[in-house]
């Protein structure tokens, strides 16, 4: 019986497989490219590092580091800084980061060089290798020069991968190898700059966890680190879980999207149903047979939706590599488990069924009587059996969520929200149908009653269409109000007040020609900040060495090991405010030293106001005096610091400066780049505007991301939009042929189902967009802290699009009617 059902109503149930087959296609694809992902980290782990282990540490290595790091014989070492380079060519400056590397590193994976020769004869020959892209911007070839400094090196070869580097790391800070011999002669790690030693290891044969066990507690007391390859997978690994989640929800929203295509379906498939079940137990059929019939039919297609759904997830996670390979240090190879392709047959099968759960319980309680019945389905549910149903879907939602994201808050969290955006969008709907029908226009003119009478008539659509509608413009719209709040932290004031260059490491007898090298230029100094560095001595009386230790401490491990760059000043600028505390604008210089912390190094570091700390500043310890803790803006590019000083402290200390500037043409920048590195090859520029263009392009490479998945949502939403509007199609046409055979025009038809469709893709589209204000407001406010100026692009684009859309759907589910006769439309229908 469920198979000779099936065949008759095939194009219907097509419609229901139609709706999850995306979902899980999107699901399928991210699990498959996740699990490849995990596979790839843990195999790859040593080419990622290109060692077994390393040990690192942002300073010279104190003494007992250094016999450390000696006594297992390190096979490589590197130091890498950021630091400005020129091309004598074409008189080009760039900002890059400097590798000086010595011995045969890397150990696994490879330097990919142009020409291949180079990755090994840089060494011997005294070359450089020059990132490929940064080579292309600069019409840069081997052969050609290099100032690194105060040393001029010929290029030895185009640099087009090393382990470990990403093509976004790179967009920041182009990579340049030299021999690390070189180093020194390029004078330019000068007090205060910001350099990273590292040591290489090649021993295969070493237990890893047992040396870190062992090493790890006495390199941090010397402010270094021992990383593993297999650590450094994991923290690698962790950080695209969090990538994989989000997608994961994203494909899984897409997936609930159809799956209330399939209730409504299912709903309306079955009310056209009520009388053959009423025959069917006139004939003596029992309620567990009528309910299995339409049961298998959903199971039936279920399987066969997961099956395709599966297949195209297959396919589409092809696609994800070449989309995040900026974004990943290794080449991807891919794979097929069975886990994601099991799991995909199942979830069409367990989805289907669950949301059709509720629509077939109405044949378990389908009299007999029904057949006499002309008014249509009269049968009562049990409230308990739908109760029960509906904790059931509740609970599977949840525990999916659950298995994606493994954290019960987050599911819990997830799963109110849907189920609040649900409700927000299915309660405006039945409002919207009450409201229509208490204040019904009856004066208003026969089509526009007609088609207002369609959206609260039996079988109508309004909820599914304004639920499927909202949800994914709701999902899209909330990207790119999102995308604006990121890119609007990163915009650029074009005034003069702004600094869009930034020199660093000024050493301070370098200073007043730094400065007369702006006013050369026609550039005003805007900021001259003295920077001091230091480290934490001791924190509320207890010794930072004793806390390192301590496995039960709150404190976070970076304010234990981190190298403070603080400075001095009377005033606080735009990007501060004191939130605890009072400011403190100048110290006589006896007594202990009062000074403010930022909110999240308070946090971090577990200390308030009244709080001790005891500062190391190049080996003279400093007591001082939490007097008050500050909110930063830390979003707003400029010099902001996570502690400061009053005057009277520290100008005595060993210093260096930061100088700021506004250059208003991209011109104006380049030639004050060009003077600086000629006349002070240690001083680093950092040109905002760069800065901003590579920020926008990664928040772009994020957003396609985004964008892609919510196409699955955009997509879904569609096809449940067609599968609704296809389901009662039947219905339509009898209520369409009634009108023409009462003598309604063609026309007057095409307008009621126009008025109708219009209003339903205009509303649930406005809907959409309206909740996606409302919530990307909450994230302006709350996360980012942000002004909220939204894109008009989701009200241009999307409103009339979707709204367009529907339309055209509508008016093509009445084709048949307008081109047939009355009578032969009834009897294809009957």
């Amino acid at each position: 019986m469920a198979w000779r059902d099936a065949k008759a109503s095939r194009v219907r149930l097509l419609l229901f497989m139609a709706s999850i087959i995306l979902g899980i296609a999107a699901v399928v694809s991210i699990q498959l490219f996740s699990q490849n992902l995990t596979d790839n980290i843990q195999r790859q782990s040593k080419s990622l590092m290109g060692a077994d282990f390393r040990i690192d540490t942002n300073q010279l290595p104190t003494r007992r580091a250094q016999a450390i790091i000696d006594s297992l014989k390190p096979d490589a070492s590197e130091v890498n800084f950021v630091s400005m380079v020129a091309f004598p060519k074409n008189k080009g400056t760039k900002l890059v980061r400097i590798r000086g590397l010595q011995g045969d590193f890397p150990f696994y994976g490879a330097l990919e060089t142009e020409p291949v020769m180079a990755a090994t004869s840089y060494q011997t020959l005294g070359g450089a290798l020059v990132d490929a892209t940064l080579m292309l911007q600069y019409d840069l070839h081997p052969g050609d020069s290099i100032k690194v400094g105060e040393i001029t090196l010929p290029i030895a070869g185009a640099l087009n991968a090393i382990p470990g580097n990403t093509a976004v790391s790179s967009s920041v800070a182009p990579l340049v190898i030299i021999p690390y011999r070189f180093i020194e002669d390029t004078e330019l790690l000068q007090f205060g700059s910001r350099k990273r030693y590292e040591f290489f290891y090649n021993q295969p044969e070493v237990d890893l966890l047992a040396l870190e066990e062992r090493l790890q507690p006495m390199l941090e007391a010397e402010n270094a680190d021992l990383d593993t390859h297999t650590s450094t997978s994991s923290r690698l690994g962790r950080r695209y879980e969090n990538v994989g989640s989000f997608l994961n929800l994203t494909a899984f929203i897409a997936l609930l999207l159809g799956c209330v295509g399939i209730a409504s379906s299912v709903n309306i498939y079955i009310k056209e149903k009520i009388k053959a079940i009423a025959v069917l137990k006139c004939l003596g059929a029992s309620r567990k047979q009528s309910f299995l019939i339409f049961l298998i039919q959903i199971a039936g297609i279920g399987i066969l939706g997961g099956i395709i759904g599966t297949a195209i997830g297959v396919g589409l996670q092809e696609l994800f590599p070449i989309v995040l390979k900026e974004f990943l240090p290794f080449d991807l190879t891919i794979s097929i488990s069975a886990q994601p392709v099991i799991m995909g047959v199942l979830l069409g099968l367990v989805m289907s069924v669950l949301f059709a759960l509720l629509p077939l319980l109405r044949t378990w309680y389908v009299s007999p009587l029904e057949v006499l019945r002309v008014s249509g389905d009269t049968s009562k549910q049990s409230a308990k059996a739908r109760y029960i149903a509906i904790a059931v879907i509740v609970a599977f939602l949840y525990a999916f969520s659950y298995w994606l994201l493994q954290d019960w808050l987050f599911a819990l969290a997830f799963i109110g929200g849907i189920m609040v955006t649900f409700g927000i969008l299915a309660g405006i709907a039945i409002g919207t149908m009450k409201l229509i029908k208490t204040y019904f226009p009856k004066s208003a003119g026969f089509t526009t009653r007609q088609s207002l009478l369609n959206l609260f008539r039996p079988n109508n659509q309004t909820i599914v269409l304004l639920v499927a509608i909202g949800l994914g413009t709701f999902l899209i719209s909330t990207l790119y109000f999102t995308k604006d709040i990121l890119l609007d932290k990163t915009a650029l004031g074009d005034t003069a007040e702004s600094a869009n260059l930034i020199t660093l490491d000024v050493q301070p007898d370098q200073v007043a020609e730094v400065a007369n090298t702006f006013k050369t230029n026609e550039l005003e100094v805007l900021d001259n900040i003295p920077l001091v560095t230091m480290r934490m001595h001791s924190i509320k009386n207890e010794l930072v060495n004793k806390l390192r230790t301590d496995t039960t401490t709150q404190i976070k491990g970076w304010v234990l090991s981190h190298e403070f760059r603080t400075t001095y000043r009377s005033n606080l600028i735009d990007s501060e405010e004191i939130v605890k505390g009072e400011w403190v604008a100048s110290h006589t210089g006896d007594g202990i030293v009062p000074v403010s912390i930022s909110e999240n190094l308070a946090e971090d570091a577990k200390v308030t106001v009244g709080d001790s700390i005891v500062f190391n500043v190049q080996g003279v310890l400093m007591p001082t005096l939490v007097k008050s803790i500050r909110k930063v803006d830390w979003a707003n590019l400029q010099p902001n610091f996570t502690v400061l000083f009053p005057n009277g402290v520290l100008e005595s200390a060993p210093q260096f400066h930061v100088l700021t500037t506004y250059a208003p043409t991209e011109a104006s920048s380049a030639r004050l780049q060009r003077a600086l590195v000629h006349k002070f090859p240690n001083v680093s520029v950092i040109d905002l505007r760069q800065m901003y263009t590579v920020v926008e392009d990664i928040l772009n490479k994020v957003s396609w991301i985004i964008n892609f998945m919510a196409f699955f949502s955009i997509l879904t939403g569609i096809i449940v939009l067609i599968g609704s509007v296809r389901t009662s199609k039947y219905q339509r046409i009898k209520e369409s042929v009634l009108l023409r055979t009462l003598g309604a025009k063609n026309k007057q038809i095409l307008s009621i189902t126009a008025l109708e469709y219009l209003f339903l893709g205009i509303l649930g589209s406005l809907l959409g967009i309206l909740l996606a204000l409302v919530s990307s407001l909450l994230l302006a406010v709350f996360v980012f802290e942000e002004p909220f100026a939204p894109s008009l692009t989701p009200f241009l684009i999307f409103l009339p699009g979707i709204a367009l859309l529907v339309l055209g759907i509508g008016l093509s589910n009445i084709r048949e009617v307008l081109r047939s006769s009355p009578l032969e439309v009834l009897r294809k229908s009957g």
